[in-house]
């Protein structure tokens, strides 16, 4: 069970934001979907997977889901092939310096784990009318926000994880602050932002949001006591 999509669906909806478009992009198992409840509203979602074993069963899972569709591919900052690595629920492209698998688990990338996919921009499938995107591809987010069309209300993104905090964090957070957008809350990794004015953030969710924060410091600061940041 995914909780922190449960925790996205009730938290919008506690807000009375429902959104009209939305996007996934790295969807793992189908039942394990950040977006997986909205998508059994009805509401009209893009899912891209890069591997193409987990979006077979995303086909299957969510056929009866006319509208959903699936763009299977790796989001990158240039169209093309690109290797990446499956390990466990972590697939990542190879290449990058940093990923939870890598940083978390110590994971060295073997030559049987690798895989080819497609590589493509974001803003090849980006319309300009996604209201609600979810990006968990370990790593590789940055490249999703680079090439975005649309200005979701509401984003997403696994930009941390224990000892693991994204590589383009500092590129993340300049973008988010010269588009508007603010931290509404966090969990165990991912940040969710909106846009200023898309609904009115609580003093208790800014405490909470605080109280968070302290606790990821404190967990990152173990890890480097321990050598393993």
């Amino acid at each position: 069970m995914n909780k922190g999509a449960i925790k996205l669906f009730e938290k919008l909806g506690k807000k009375k934001f429902s959104p009209r478009q939305i996007c996934e992009v790295g969807v793992y198992l189908p039942e394990e979907s950040n977006v997986l409840h909205f998508i059994k509203k009805g509401i009209p979602t893009t899912l891209i997977e890069a591997d193409p074993n987990y979006m077979q069963q995303c086909k299957d899972y969510f056929a009866k889901y006319p509208q959903v569709k699936y763009v299977e591919a790796a989001v990158y900052d240039k169209k093309g092939t690109i290797e990446l690595c499956r390990k466990a629920s972590s697939t990542f492209i190879s290449s990058l310096d940093a990923s939870p698998a890598l940083v978390n688990d110590g994971y060295q990338v073997a030559d049987e784990d690798k895989f080819t996919a497609q590589s493509i921009t974001f803003d090849e499938v980006d319309d300009g009318q996604i209201d609600l995107l979810s990006v968990d591809i370990e790593g590789a987010e940055w490249y999703v926000i680079k090439h975005m069309t649309s200005r979701p209300p509401v984003i997403s993104l696994e930009t941390h994880g224990k000892y693991y905090v994204n590589s383009k964090i500092i590129e993340i957070s300049t973008w988010m602050a010269k588009n508007d957008y603010q931290i509404w809350y966090k969990d165990r990794s991912d940040t969710v932002y909106v846009k200023r004015g898309t609904f009115s953030i609580s003093l208790i969710e800014n405490v909470g949001l605080l109280f968070t924060n302290i606790n990821l410091s404190l967990i990152r600061l173990k890890g480097k006591l321990r050598g393993k940041v």
